[in-house]
């Protein structure tokens, strides 16, 4: 008669070890994906982020026939969100769609986060540049960018703009144009929708609005677009000049999403996700540009230069601003 073995302690916890790795072999292993991926976004449904990571996402899932679910997870300028993506096991199974506040500007806005982004999450590929417009309510007599500055010039603080938050690229964009210009203009932060909303009712004077969300109101004429913040004009609004061709030479200040893993997330899915992010870019161009996006891809090498350069960018502009946020 034989007896069962009784496993050793060792025998316990090399099994365990053995399991809690089995899931990192399979990604290695070149399988990925084989079951859903989670794909979170730090903002509510419905806005540029959300919009970006489920188009793509789509792609993602035709390509791998597994599903590619999007978990939409806001709060705390997106802080919420991103902590969650960071905190998730690096397993080849959660991503996060995120964005220039969250990865770039939060960790000089915020006090305190209980992650670092550059640190605790690993850029897998950038997906667009969306620009901020600068658009402004119809009853202002400004139909260019000199007009507009001119007129807040001739007349200090009479102007006010809206934002869809303290720190978030809308607000830091208007800040850095009244440094710039000289024009003293008032700041009028909202929480989200609200800050377009009064613009289109005049209540507030201008914005700096991402194009996605505001094209629409452009192209009917409830708003006038008088300059756009990127470096080179939007595919966009390509009749639209940049605010540096305008007098500001080096004026840059935009938004841009991308992917991102948890740290220790596996070389071999990072450089396969990477791979397929760029190759559905191309079928997804036509839309994106109509939306106001503009496509970019690159590899995740590119993409983290390029994040580490906005850190370091926005954390001047921020210092500079003296914006705070609990």
């Amino acid at each position: 008669m034989k007896y069962p073995v009784v496993p050793t302690r060792r025998d316990v916890l090399v099994a365990l070890a053995a399991a809690a790795s089995a899931p990192f072999a399979a990604a290695q292993a070149g399988d990925w994906p084989n079951r859903p991926v989670r794909v979170l976004v730090a903002f509510t449904a419905g806005g540029t982020t959300d919009i970006l990571a489920r188009a793509v996402s789509q792609k993602l899932s035709e390509r791998y026939q597994q599903a590619f679910v999007v978990d939409n997870k806001p709060g705390a300028g997106g802080n919420l969100g991103t902590e969650l993506a960071a905190h998730a096991a690096p397993d080849g199974y959660t991503f996060i769609v995120d964005s220039v506040g969250p990865i770039a500007v939060n960790p000089s806005l915020y006090k305190k986060l209980n992650i670092d982004p550059l640190a605790d999450l690993v850029p897998v590929v950038q997906i667009a540049d969306v620009p901020n417009v600068l658009v402004v309510h119809p009853s202002v007599p400004a139909n260019t960018l000199e007009e507009l500055v001119a007129y807040a010039r001739a007349n200090p603080g009479k102007l006010n703009y809206s934002s869809t938050g303290i720190g978030t690229s809308s607000h830091l964009s208007g800040f850095m144009l009244s440094q710039r210009s000289g024009a003293e203009t008032t700041h009028v932060p909202y929480k989200g929708a609200d800050a377009l909303k009064d613009l289109l009712a005049g209540r507030v004077q201008f914005m700096f609005a991402t194009i996605p969300w505001v094209i629409q109101q452009i192209r009917a004429g409830t708003l006038r677009a008088l300059a756009v913040s990127s470096a080179k004009r939007s595919r966009s609004l390509p009749d639209v000049p940049t605010v540096a061709e305008r007098g500001f030479p080096g004026f840059e200040a935009g938004s841009w999403f991308g992917f991102f893993a948890p740290r220790g997330t596996p070389e071999a899915v990072i450089a396969e996700l990477n791979k397929a992010v760029n190759e559905a870019l191309p079928a997804l161009e036509a839309q994106m540009v109509r939306e106001g996006a503009d496509p970019v891809g690159g590899s995740p090498k590119q993409f983290a230069a390029f994040v580490q350069k906005e850190h370091d960018k926005w954390k001047a502009i921020v210092r500079e601003s003296k914006a705070t946020a609990e």
